[in-house]
């Protein structure tokens, strides 16, 4: 079996593959380990091969993790990925970089009141379901845009872009993510910062040389580095 080490070396090197084709810098892309199931160890070992951005889906677990003593004292940076539930945002407002699953301009307005009340200014992603499945959590392409504008108002908390989860054949996924990539396009036309709109968190195990071909700034991977769940 792989180490989680020469896993991480081997995904990079695929990163720096696709950007070479996209004719982007390394330095554009974020690699999020997508930690979700797998033990505070497991996330200790991938710290000592160097990564630093790792990605949570379930708030217990979180939690957990958080805590756990493997970890302790290591400036590790959380990515909340999953969907987020407005009654959760309380748990986790003061132990993330980043929300990327936002759905719901409530859940925002509930992760602007908690920042607040924190005395902290959190980052966020509107999650877009591009795929229009209705098996998927996100805003409707066509929602997303009314969306951004009512959250650009929000105290304490700074929309930085947009997410998704592509379909799993990778032709379509790309045409969807180029999709994502023409939308935040048409939110930083109406936004009061444009340039605070630079995030696109797009791209799996199985999809993310096509996220990085159109213009993903985080991909989230997990079983290529921490193998199957």
């Amino acid at each position: 079996m792989e180490s989680i080490s020469s896993n991480l070396a081997a995904v990079r090197e695929q990163i720096a593959e696709a950007c070479r084709k996209a004719g982007r810098s390394v330095d554009e892309v974020t690699l999020i380990a997508v930690s979700k199931t797998k033990s505070a160890a497991a996330v200790r070992k991938a710290w000592e091969a160097g990564q630093r951005e790792f990605g949570e889906s379930y708030v217990q677990e979180f939690l957990e993790k958080c805590e756990a003593p493997e970890l302790s004292g290591l400036p590790v940076s959380w990515h909340f990925i999953g969907h987020l539930q407005s009654n959760k945002v309380r748990q986790i407002v003061d132990k993330v970089t980043m929300v990327h699953g936002i759905d719901k301009v409530s859940t925002a307005e509930e992760l602007s009141k908690r920042a607040v009340q924190h005395g902290l200014n959190v980052d966020f992603l509107l999650e877009v379901n591009v795929s229009r499945e209705g098996t998927k959590y996100g805003l409707g392409p066509d929602s997303v845009l009314q969306a951004a504008e009512e959250c650009f108002a929000l105290p304490n908390v700074r929309l930085r872009g947009l997410m998704t989860i592509a379909s799993p054949d990778p032709d379509t996924a790309r045409r969807e993510f180029s999709e994502l990539r023409e939308t935040l396009d048409m939110i930083r036309n109406n936004a009061p910062e444009p340039a605070a709109l630079s995030e696109l968190s797009m791209g799996m195990s199985g999809d993310f040389e096509e996220a990085i071909l159109e213009g993903a700034t985080m991909i989230r991977i997990g079983t290529a580095i921490f193998g199957w769940r």
